[in-house]
């Protein structure tokens, strides 16, 4: 039995899809719908029940759970990095973790949650997902520091070495589409160019890198659920890992490859960023992924332009989720 909370969001339910994929049916899913089309992302999955949030916390606090499980992948939290309410988000992305992780910890239960790239800030103290380097980090907005805190909180409380903790660096990919303007700039860019014709993006305001040219690691959500299942699999490895591409690549050549992949010319124009993005903005990510190739994890990454290619082809132009049948 494997629990999926967040398993109606974007990289959730991508996990449901992998698992299923892999012939398991056995899994339960937990997670809060809302009013929003988050739901459609079930859709096409196998699983046996579906729980809200609130619900199954109120199980595991008091030890009711009508079952039992082997595996939690805990991806259920705030995700939008532009939260400002900041209780909200050490509740939902802090307590709640931790309640869930004592709860594995004390049932013996296998823990794999997201933490996020976030928590490297500005990147200043590079990008190592050595556990011993992460008190230098400082991250740039409450999202960031939330999941921050409960690395170091799992560190301090000397567990870490028990479970496993995935520093996600910019996914995307299908099932993303109810996540508003969280949504990745890939999706994001087909639907301007199928309004529009043209793409916008935020200008530079750093000397150091042209219009467009700002660097990130960009990895499609396929590549996210592989490296997941791997760690489902082999459960002798613990701590926390980078997941990215270890190749960082431009918002231009992202873009041009959602153009190339559309069959459309490419048309792009650089707008001003927003005041209060300014002093927050990453202008480089790029994950250090030695540490998951030493844990024995094989498998190469999707390029960007093949990742692009597969989503906007295989689910944005025909308007499709992922789907177990």
């Amino acid at each position: 039995m494997v629990i999926v909370t967040g398993g109606a969001g974007f990289i959730g339910s991508a996990m449901v899809w992998k698992l299923n994929q892999l012939g398991e049916r056995e899994i339960i899913i937990v997670d809060e719908l809302g009013v929003d089309e988050k739901w459609k992302n079930l859709t096409g999955l196998n699983f046996i029940d579906y729980y809200n949030k609130d619900d199954f916390m109120e199980m595991i606090l008091n030890e009711t759970l009508p079952f039992e499980f082997d595996t939690m992948i805990h991806m259920g939290a705030c995700s939008s990095t532009t939260e400002k309410n900041a209780d909200y988000l050490f509740d939902n992305n802090v307590r709640y973790s931790q309640e869930l992780a004592k709860y594995c910890m004390t049932h013996r239960m296998r823990f794999i949650y997201a933490s996020s790239a976030a928590t490297y800030g500005d990147g200043a103290d590079g990008y190592s997902d050595d556990e011993k380097k992460m008190f230098n980090l400082r991250p740039l907005n409450m999202y960031g520091y939330s999941k921050q805190l409960f690395d170091l909180w799992l560190y301090k409380t000397g567990v870490l070495e028990e479970v496993v903790g995935l520093k996600f660096f910019n996914v995307y990919g299908p099932n993303e589409y109810h996540k508003e303007d969280m949504r990745s700039v890939i999706h994001k860019s087909f639907q301007q160019i199928n309004l529009s014709g043209e793409v916008k993006l935020f200008k530079s305001y750093n000397p150091n890198y042209k219009d467009g040219e700002q660097l990130r690691d960009f990895i499609y959500v396929k590549d996210v659920v592989d490296v997941i299942s791997f760690f489902v699999e082999h459960k002798d490895n613990f701590g926390i890992y980078n997941v990215g591409t270890g190749k960082a690549r431009t918002w231009n050549d992202l873009v041009i490859s959602v153009f190339n992949s559309m069959n459309t010319p490419v048309n792009i124009k650089y707008i001003d960023m927003p005041e209060h993005l300014k002093e927050k903005y990453q202008y480089f990510t790029q994950a250090d992924m030695s540490k998951l190739r030493r844990a024995g994890y094989q498998k190469e990454f999707y390029s960007l332009e093949a990742g692009i290619d597969d989503y906007v082809k295989n689910y944005l132009i025909q308007n499709k989720y992922l789907d177990s049948k």
